[in-house]
């Protein structure tokens, strides 16, 4: 189902729902651009949760974005681990309602 050229599809929602559309992509720049937290790490951010919700497009679309923000190859690797521990955690944290009181 995942494919790269699905993203050229994006642009018939704006034409479909223009003004919908147009706030989604106001907010998602608003929310990534620099602020109180730089965008480097916003974009690790980003790319944790991407890993965590497990969407191809994100995690492509933001590893490229953290490149070009300035994130090193390492510092990808401990997003991973990032992502992967809270993961992990939910399950354990969860798997607390298995037993009884």
């Amino acid at each position: 189902m995942y494919s790269k050229n699905n993203l050229n599809k994006v642009s018939k929602l704006g034409d479909l729902a223009p003004e919908a559309t147009k706030a989604f992509w106001a907010y998602d720049k608003a929310a990534l651009a620099d602020g109180a937290i730089p965008k480097k790490y916003k974009e690790l951010m980003a790319i944790a949760v991407a890993l965590t919700t497990q969407c191809p497009y994100c995690i492509d679309l933001h590893r490229q974005a953290a490149l070009a923000a300035g994130v090193t190859e390492k510092q990808l690797a401990e997003a991973v681990h990032v992502a992967a521990a809270l993961r992990a955690g939910g399950a354990i944290t969860h798997g607390t309602h298995l037993f009884e009181e």
